[in-house]
Parts: C-alpha cells; sequence; structure tokens
C-alpha cells in the first residue's frame, strides 16, 4: 500500500510539473507575433484564446481586411468614439483606411482589422502608429473594439501582442497609449499590458488632454 501512494504521489508531482511545462507553452504562445508582415494576408496577433477560453483574435493585413462598412460603423459608433470630439462620417473612416493603408507602405506597420478566429466577426482594430506629442515622435499602441464585445478582454489581448511585435520584430524599447483622462476602461488595458502613467499634455496630433502610459515593450506583462 505504502509503495502504491509514493507511485501515486509520484505521477501526481510528474503530472502537475507536466501542466506547468504546457500553461508556459500556451503563454508564450501568446506573447508570439508572426513575423513577415508584409508578404502575409493575415497575421495572428495572438495565439492565446482569452480568459473566456472560447475566442482567439486574429489580426488581419489591411490589404485583405479592412472592410468600408464595417470601419464605417465602428468609427461612427457614439459610444466607441465617446472620448473623441465626435464620432467619425464614412467619408473620414474611408480616409482612416487610406491613412493605414500609407502607414503600411512608408512604415511596414500600422493597423489591424480583428477578428474572431472561431467565427470571422468583426472586433475593431489594433495597432503601432507614429504619433506626434510634446513636439516629438513616438509609436502609440492603439485599438478600438465594438461596444458590443468589450469588457472582454479582447483589447488586452490584441494590445498586448502588438507590444510583444513591438519588442519582438521592430525592435523597439519604447511603447506610449494616448488616453483620455476619464477612458478608465483603456487605461486598464495599458496597465495591463505593462505599461505605466508616465505624463499628461495637450499637446498630441489631436490636441485634446491626454495620459500618457508607456514603458519598455521587452519587459513581460
Amino acid at each position: 500500500m505504502a509503495n502504491r501512494r509514493a507511485l501515486s504521489w509520484s505521477a501526481a508531482l510528474r503530472d502537475l510539473k507536466d501542466d506547468r511545462t504546457r500553461r508556459q507553452d500556451v503563454r508564450e504562445e501568446r506573447l508570439k507575433t508572426t513575423a513577415g508582415l508584409r508578404g502575409s494576408p493575415a497575421l495572428p496577433l495572438s495565439a492565446w484564446r482569452g480568459r473566456s477560453g472560447r475566442r482567439y483574435v486574429v489580426g488581419v493585413h489591411p490589404a485583405g481586411g479592412f472592410d468600408l462598412d464595417e470601419m464605417a460603423q465602428l468609427l461612427g459608433d457614439s459610444d466607441v468614439m465617446r472620448f473623441y470630439d465626435r464620432p467619425k462620417t464614412r467619408k473620414e473612416a474611408e480616409a482612416w483606411i487610406e491613412w493605414n493603408l500609407r502607414l503600411y507602405a512608408n512604415h511596414g506597420y500600422g493597423l489591424w482589422v480583428l477578428r474572431l478566429r472561431d467565427t470571422g466577426e468583426f472586433v475593431g482594430d489594433c495597432g503601432l502608429t507614429q504619433q506626434l506629442v510634446d513636439g516629438r515622435s513616438y509609436i502609440e499602441v492603439g485599438y478600438h473594439v465594438r461596444a458590443s464585445l468589450q469588457r472582454r478582454g479582447l483589447a488586452t489581448e490584441a494590445a498586448t501582442a502588438c507590444k510583444r511585435y513591438a519588442a519582438d520584430q521592430l525592435g523597439l524599447d519604447y511603447l506610449m497609449a494616448i488616453i483620455d483622462p476619464d477612458n478608465r476602461p483603456s487605461q486598464l488595458v495599458a496597465e495591463k499590458m505593462g505599461l505605466t502613467e508616465a505624463w499628461r499634455t495637450a499637446t498630441t496630433n489631436e490636441g485634446r488632454p491626454c495620459v500618457i502610459f508607456a514603458g519598455d515593450p521587452r519587459e513581460p506583462e
């Protein structure tokens, strides 16, 4: 009986160790991003299923991913855009897409379209853009998620993957998020991905008061 119990504990400890290894592998996979952005029509930003365990977020390259109807609905939603001056018109949403395509043409990175892997349902956008803050150019991680899909960890999942892309593929050592002072949900996303409040300013591209969250993207969350 004693030998059998010893074998049982040994097996349990071995299974526990294997489970921890699997979890570490999942975490590492979550933080991976796929190289070769320019040549890939669909870029998985994260292979992590998120807290619910039911969904993937996939970042789709804009050349094959942006849909004007979807983006116009997203950027025209008063809930999504409540911390902007106003929602965008359809024409402005089209200009947003064109601006993003220029980012890829000029810099090789920009915003990804976000979709649920399991269903292909449109989630929003997330990615890296150059922004002018206090007279200096910085790389910002930005995100918009449809109102009906917010508070599910999807923005955190996508933004964290973008952060890893900034470190692993672009070699960046500094990343920021420009956030409205009253936008606490977006601030929480920045904090969860490892950024901290750095300073406050009103001298950004859009001239709105904002809080700058910043940090080294090479640092773990």
